[in-house]
């Protein structure tokens, strides 16, 4: 009859194992501004080698939205970046919450 199963509930097979994506891309970290928090920097990880993306964020009142500045790969780079597309430093950089 159309009575409740008392068998275990159906999991998908992969249900504990990272997709095709997680392994990808994983760990995104970011760090803004302590000013004003409209400067950010992603930290990704992608296939095991760190990314750095610069990231303008422009407020709500003046339509939102973000500008990707650039995008490196050694914190050498990054600083380099920030000196010539921001008045910020690595100094400047905190953890975004």
């Amino acid at each position: 009859m159309g009575g409740v199963s008392r068998t275990a509930p159906l999991v998908p097979h992969r249900a504990n194992q990272e997709t095709a994506a997680q392994s990808y891309f994983r760990g995104v970290s970011e760090w803004v501004c302590g000013c004003c928090g409209r400067w950010r920097v992603s930290v990704e990880l992608i296939r095991g080698r760190y990314r750095y993306r610069l990231v303008r964020r422009y407020p709500r009142q003046f339509g939102g939205g973000k500008d990707v500045l650039g995008e490196v790969g050694s914190v050498e780079e990054l600083a380099e970046l920030l000196r010539r597309r921001t008045p910020l430093g690595l100094a400047d950089l905190r953890e975004a919450a």
